[in-house]
Order: C-alpha cells, then sequence, then structure tokens
C-alpha cells in the first residue's frame, strides 16, 4: 500500500482493512484514506466480503488533528470542512455504494469520524471494550463523515441528539441495546469472529451484494423507491447462477454451493 498505516490483508476470498497506526490510535489523515481508495480497487476486483478493523487497543480515533486550527489563516478563511469534501465524504460515498458486504470489527475507541466508518458497515461487530463517541460537540464542530444520518436513520432522532450533543462516550452494551450494532464478543475473539462471520458472508450468493443495496436503498429512499429497487435487482439476482444452484439444493435437500456469481 501507499501509506504505511494501512494494510490489506487476505483470508481467502475475505479482504481485511486494517487502519495501522496504534500510536496514535488509528487516526484518519489525507495518505491513509487515498491508500483506503487504492485497497478497495483490489477489494471490488477480488474479493467476495470485507472487514475494516484497526490494529492495537483502539478502531479509530477519528481525523488527525495535528496539523492544527487553521491558526495560520484568519477565521473567515479557514474551512473545517474541506477534507471532507475532498477525501473523507468521497471515501464513505464508495463504502456506502460497494459491490460486496462488509463489516466492521470494533475493539476499543470509534471517535468522531472513525465513528462514522465503525457504524457504516453493513454490520458491525463490537468487542466488550469497544465504545463510540461522537467527539465533534467537544471541539465545537458538527457530526460529519455521515453521522447525523447513520444515527438518526438507526437510533432515532432523540438518542441521536444526545450522542452528538453531549459528547459522551457510547459503550458496546449500551449500543448493542440501542440496535446500533450487531454483537458484542471477547475482546481477544473479536478479529476470529469477525472473520468468521465474514467467510459466512463471502460463502454466500451473488445477491447479497443485491440485498446490500436494497437495504441501504431502504434507509436512504421513500417506500415506492425501495419497492422500485428491489424489483430491479431481484431480475438480476433471477438470472444468476447461484439462484439456480440455490433453487437446485432446495429441492435437493443439500447445503447450497455458491460462487459468487
Amino acid at each position: 500500500m501507499s501509506d504505511p498505516t494501512l494494510q490489506l490483508e487476505w483470508k481467502g476470498d475475505v479482504a481485511i482493512v486494517r487502519l495501522n497506526d496504534p500510536t496514535t490510535l488509528n487516526a484518519i489523515t489525507l495518505g491513509n484514506i487515498a491508500a483506503f481508495a487504492e485497497a478497495l480497487d483490489a477489494v471490488e476486483a477480488r474479493a467476495r466480503a470485507m472487514i475494516v478493523t484497526g490494529a492495537g487497543r483502539a478502531f479509530c480515533s477519528g481525523a488527525n488533528l495535528s496539523g492544527g486550527m487553521g491558526d495560520d489563516v484568519a477565521p473567515e478563511e479557514f474551512d473545517a470542512g474541506s477534507a471532507l469534501e475532498t477525501h473523507i465524504n468521497p471515501l464513505m460515498q464508495r463504502l456506502h455504494d460497494l459491490r460486496l458486504p462488509w463489516i466492521t470489527a470494533v475493539r476499543g475507541a470509534a471517535a468522531g469520524a472513525g465513528a462514522s466508518l465503525a457504524l457504516a458497515g453493513d454490520m458491525i461487530v463490537a468487542s466488550e471494550t469497544a465504545y463510540f463517541l461522537q467527539a465533534f460537540a467537544r471541539i465545537g464542530l458538527v457530526p460529519d463523515a455521515g453521522s447525523s444520518h447513520l444515527l438518526v436513520r438507526t437510533i432515532g432522532r432523540p438518542r441521536a441528539m444526545e450522542l452528538m450533543l453531549l459528547g459522551e462516550k457510547l459503550p458496546a452494551q449500551t449500543a448493542l441495546a440501542w440496535g446500533l450494532i450487531n454483537r458484542i464478543v471477547p475482546d481477544d475473539k473479536l478479529e476470529a469472529d469477525a472473520l468468521a462471520l465474514a467467510q459466512r458472508l463471502a460463502a454466500g450468493p451473488a445477491s447479497l451484494r443485491a440485498i446490500r443495496q436494497v437495504a441501504w436503498r431502504a434507509v436512504d429512499a421513500d417506500w415506492q423507491e425501495a419497492l422500485s429497487a428491489e424489483r430491479s435487482l431481484q431480475l438480476g439476482a433471477g438470472r444468476s447462477a447461484d439462484y439456480r444452484e440455490g433453487v437446485a439444493a432446495f429441492q435437493g435437500k443439500r447445503a447450497a454451493r455458491f460462487v459468487g456469481a
């Protein structure tokens, strides 16, 4: 990869994208965002499922603020959102539109834009030490990288407001109770359990790609648009080899052997 703070690993058909800068709790930088985009090129060409995780004791501490607060420019000229427009938002949009299912494996802190990344996965597996923090209000900023959309549409406006306005840690147990994540596993089993889940997805039919599309469209769209999307995607799914295999396996009372096409 072009940046050492991001690694791409492979476990068969499963790609593991790992934020790899434990000294900063895997902070997001312009360099590793570019490397992430590069990794996704390889992922979409080869993988059938993906895991995004962090090295060490944290998932991601958010954007790296070591560059300062724009002290070298006049306040009216400083743009705290420029990196969103050029780097972060394009990455989040690409992850949203990814052509394969993906999950996040979260240990320790998922803060700021790191929380957005953690919660953007199709499924979220958290360790017992995981917590999610909307840190923006603590430094006078607004939630970004899709936080407002993800939170309000997943757990509702009152709880989302609480997280964003107060900037308090949300521990994994509460996140699970609120329906924000899928499951909690022991800290030392996080990667193994996430890999087992990803391998199940990788062994699934090609229609999993369409399933994630209709799910996200249901979040983003109105009822009629959701119905239309389901109808359109069902056309392609019904013409796939995996559909024919799935029906044959059902009729033959055996396990299906999907090939992802």
